[in-house]
């Protein structure tokens, strides 16, 4: 959502108060030494493994060529196949008429015929009677010619028709079973062109092994630097607020390492093997970047410059096009202070299963209150500085939380609520994540956040699934139909949209806010999304056509995130300093949860046990009965901030 920059001066007094991480760490490696012999001979067999692979790639290529041969071969059956079927139907769909007017035109023809012989017969026997006799011969003959053309002409038509059927239905049979060796040949050749891919892939591994293995060698002996593990992350932190994809100063994007070797609207940035010649280490060197920062320390020069000197080379096993926040090490984020100076902005709040813990978000952590009493349980951290989103699993065993620390890194990690424990680290982006949302059935987990793309992962695997990336801007908030089957995103670029959860094809646009959308949720029986934003308004519109319902108002400020749940009704944070609670199918008021004195971020419900939550710029949480909107517990959700440091 967006943020005060009040918010901005908060954050940099907590940064004073946390003494930052150590400096970066290498990758463990055995530290005995290593003789030039040893590395050479690590290097020989790093060779004979590249050797093997580009062997076995080329027998996959072959392979692949093949399938890909066969698979057309499939493609082109199936496409004579469909015209066949195409032409049949449409052949068959004109017999039926055709039939109908030659009947049509026989029936008329035969009384005519025979009206016709009759007054031949009749101008025969009386070749002397009056000459109108024979005129009404000729007059009915004519219209025996006419009629007898109109059923030949039918039965033409009818014998084209009857024989495009006939036709289309050979070529059907025929091409079927075309299709059926085309596609035995296809399964046929599957368990060879998995056995190559298999053998390309066995192989390759062990190259990245024994090429990874040498380059341990090297760097133990001072020959070489890892990019991933030492520099990378320098560039990452130091440099890719000003060289992204967005400003590219400079026309300089070093958001990967294909992009830091290409360089900028200077030319190339690296000079591999002389430090000295690189305008990269020439401009980290001398101070001038990073812009109106501090400069690099000693350490991180003497990497950089050691870098460039020993070959730029990138670690083995990586791609040149990966961002940087995905071949970095990951590192455990800075702790959380024990005691806060000042209360930070609540930006999300979450109840879990059974309504006895309601999660907060902190500095560098997530906070666990008792809901009785506003004690605090426990403090889980390893999260990026902001967290802004935060969900539980069913049996409340589990936590999703969605942080980042804006223009740095982004984060959707999955935490153990009994003890704090890591139990998956699934997204790391360049910078903020801001939602995450489990599927219906938790088989699934969605993510969003400030890179514009909604990402899918199987929860079990922790593999990701599916990548969205149709948005403009930042990507507030997800929701999952309650049936599971689409997903509905709310965004900075003033659109909601409705996405298939299988295929991730975009199916509907909602532009109605005209204005920043931070909040979305699909009604109980999923055929409508409310969605709020900038516009103080929350609004409802079909999943169908993306025609708006209604607008709710009343609201005097921003509506931040909004709740939806079973019962139909829809809560809402606003920045005029309340929380409030509609109905969904007909917009009307329901209660106004009042008490903050500053904007209202974030916004829980737990409905069995009648609790709503709301936490508040000025770290205040209050929670407050459903029934009756009365206020039944306010506390700091700061660990050893004072309560009267919450107000301005």
């Amino acid at each position: 959502m967006a943020l005060s920059p009040k918010f901005l001066t908060i954050a940099a007094l907590l940064a004073a108060s946390v003494i930052s991480a150590s400096a970066l760490t290498s990758t463990a490696f055995a530290q005995e030494a290593v003789t030039e012999a040893q590395a050479a001979e690590l290097i020989k067999a790093a060779d004979e493994a590249k050797a093997r692979a580009e062997k076995a790639e080329a027998e996959l290529k072959t392979a692949q060529a093949k399938a890909t041969e066969l698979q057309s071969a499939l493609t082109k059956l199936r496409s004579e196949i469909s015209k066949a079927e195409k032409a049949v139907k449409d052949a068959e769909a004109k017999l039926k008429p055709e039939q109908d007017k030659v009947a049509a035109a026989d029936a008329a023809n035969k009384p005519v015929v025979a009206a016709a012989a009759a007054a031949r017969a009749a101008a025969e026997a009386a070749k002397k009677v009056a000459a109108d006799a024979e005129a009404k011969a000729k007059v009915e003959e004519a219209k025996a010619v006419a009629t007898t053309k109109a059923l030949t002409d039918a039965q033409a038509a009818l014998k084209a028709v009857t024989d495009a059927v006939d036709t289309g239905k050979k070529m059907v049979t025929d091409s079927q079973a075309g299709f059926t060796a085309a596609e035995a040949q296809v399964a046929q050749f599957k368990p060879q062109l998995d056995q190559v891919s298999t053998a390309f892939a066995a192989v390759s591994k062990e190259h990245v092994d024994k090429r990874r293995a040498s380059e341990q060698a090297l760097i133990k002996l001072g020959k070489l630097v890892s990019f991933a593990e030492s520099v990378a992350p320098i560039f990452a932190k130091r440099c890719l607020a000003c060289h992204n994809a967005k400003y590219s100063k400079g026309r300089y994007n070093m958001e990967n390492f294909a992009g830091i070797m290409k360089g900028g609207e200077s030319g190339a940035a690296v000079e591999i093997g002389d430090a000295d010649a690189s305008t990269l280490f020439a401009m980290v060197s001398d101070g001038s970047m990073p812009k109106d920062a501090d400069p690099l320390t000693a350490e991180q020069l003497a990497a950089i410059k050691r870098w460039i000197e020993t070959g730029a080379v990138l670690d083995a096993g990586f791609d040149t096009s990966a961002p940087l926040i995905q071949i970095m090490p990951k590192e455990i984020q800075p702790p959380a202070p024990d005691v806060y100076p000042v209360p930070v902005p609540i930006t999300a709040v979450a109840f879990n299963h059974d309504g006895s813990l309601l999660a907060t978000s902190g500095y560098h952590e997530v906070n666990l209150w008792n809901v009785a009493d506003g004690t605090i349980v426990r403090r889980i951290t390893n999260v990026a500085e902001r967290v802004y989103d935060i969900e539980f699993t069913k049996d409340g065993q589990r936590m999703v939380i969605a942080s980042g620390t804006p223009a740095q890194i982004g984060e959707a990690k999955i935490f153990q609520v009994s003890d704090g424990k890591l139990l998956g680290d699934l997204v790391r982006t360049d910078d903020s994540v801001f939602t995450v949302a489990l599927s219906p059935d938790e088989t699934r987990l969605a993510t969003a956040g400030a890179d514009r793309a909604i990402r899918v992962f199987d929860l079990a695997t922790q593999q990701q699934q599916l990548i969205i990336e149709d948005h403009a801007d930042w990507v507030m908030d997800i929701a999952w139909a309650p049936d599971g089957s689409k997903l509905a995103s709310a965004s900075r670029d003033k659109t909601s949209k409705v996405f298939d959860a299988k295929t991730g094809d975009s199916l509907v646009t909602f532009n109605g806010h005209g204005d920043s959308v931070y909040g979305v949720g699909f009604s109980p029986d999923g055929k409508l999304v409310v969605t709020s934003g900038s516009d103080k308004n929350i609004r409802t519109w079909n999943v169908a056509d993306a025609k708006q319902v209604r607008a709710i108002g009343g609201f005097g400020g921003e509506v931040f995130r909004i709740a939806v749940t079973a019962d139909g009704q829809v809560y809402s944070p606003s920045s005029d300093k309340s929380a409030r609670v509609h109905k969904i199918a007909d917009g009307a008021a329901v209660r106004s949860f009042a008490g903050h004195t500053d904007w209202v971020y974030s916004v829980g419900v737990h409905t069995a046990s009648k609790r709503v939550a709301a936490g508040s710029y000025t770290g205040e949480v209050r929670i407050w009965n459903l029934d009756d909107g009365k206020e039944l517990l306010n506390f700091v959700a700061a660990p050893g901030a004072k309560k009267e440091t919450a107000a301005k």
